[in-house]
């Protein structure tokens, strides 16, 4: 199978996303693509024990992409291997009145991870320039004391915006918040047949909603709007990655391994030595336990 190099993947300058492939060819069967995933799997679920036990860094893993670009069966084959304690996952809807009624990186700041723990946002922050971009009539339900109508939602609002997303980002990576944002970049053609198959399929059929096809028509928009929020915010402490969605398996193995490949860097990422007096009378213990 093809090696893959992660920084083939990292959004480094401006990019148009028109010019980003939403395919990829590992070189591989799907069942190679699948057993190499399970094989990164598992070395993730051994390497956030470590980080458990070690207590030193979190892990955010952020995921946006249009709908049926794959976010959930991404998080359940990814993160499959992981020990439920070291793992929380969060899917950002449509604010609720509590929620209305802080600002709006509240709701995401309270639940990023403890140290030693992943968390991963299916949906995340970035909802709050994209969504809101294209309708920001949405951005009305926020009681904001200078925003009185959509017409004072300008580019100053938009730019004070990314600034503050920017410096949120910024303050968790200076605390030990390890950042992957990952754009599920999927074709709008791919996207036809995906919606296709939650209708054709009975057993799919939930997952269909007559408001994916009004969002479909706003295409273009967010693709705008996507490309715009990535250059803005594509950062080294909190890099986008541009990933190809089209192939789900494929999707999944690249995101695993940039993951992967990344933490291994962190050299520090090691289990506690056992305190020298525990660790002197080891033989001690185990003899008690033996004698019961």
């Amino acid at each position: 199978m093809k090696k893959i190099n992660l920084e083939e993947f990292k959004i480094k300058s401006p990019i148009q996303i028109k010019t980003q492939s939403s395919t990829y060819n590992l070189e591989a069967s799907k069942n190679i693509i699948e057993d190499e995933l399970n094989d990164v799997s598992k070395k993730l679920g051994k390497l956030q024990n470590t980080m458990y036990a070690h207590g030193k860094y979190s892990v955010l893993i952020c995921l946006q992409g249009m709908d049926t670009s794959g976010k959930d069966s991404l998080v359940r084959e990814v993160f499959k291997e992981f020990n439920v304690r070291g793992i929380q996952v969060h899917s950002f809807k449509v604010p609720t009145e509590v929620e209305l009624n802080h600002d709006y990186l509240w709701r995401h700041y309270i639940v990023l991870p403890e140290r030693g723990k992943f968390g991963v946002f299916n949906r995340t922050h970035y909802e709050n320039v994209l969504v809101t971009r294209v309708h920001p009539k949405y951005i009305l339900g926020e009681n904001i004391p200078t925003v009185n109508s959509v017409e004072d939602i300008n580019a100053a609002f938009w730019d004070k915006r990314f600034e503050q997303i920017n410096n949120f980002e910024k303050h968790i990576a200076d605390n030990g918040t390890i950042i992957f944002k990952f754009f599920l970049n999927l074709s709008k053609e791919e996207q036809k047949n995906r919606l296709l198959r939650r209708l054709e399929k009975q057993e799919k059929n939930w997952k269909f909603s007559p408001g994916d096809l009004k969002e479909r028509r706003l295409w273009e928009k967010y693709q705008d709007c996507y490309e715009d929020a990535i250059n803005r915010t594509s950062k080294e402490h909190a890099p986008w990655y541009n990933i190809p969605a089209d192939d789900k398996p494929t999707a999944r193995y690249i995101v695993a391994k940039i993951i992967y490949d990344t933490l291994s860097t962190y050299t520090d990422i090691q289990e506690p030595e056992l305190d020298d007096d525990i660790k002197a009378n080891i033989e001690l213990y185990k003899q008690q336990l033996m004698s019961e």
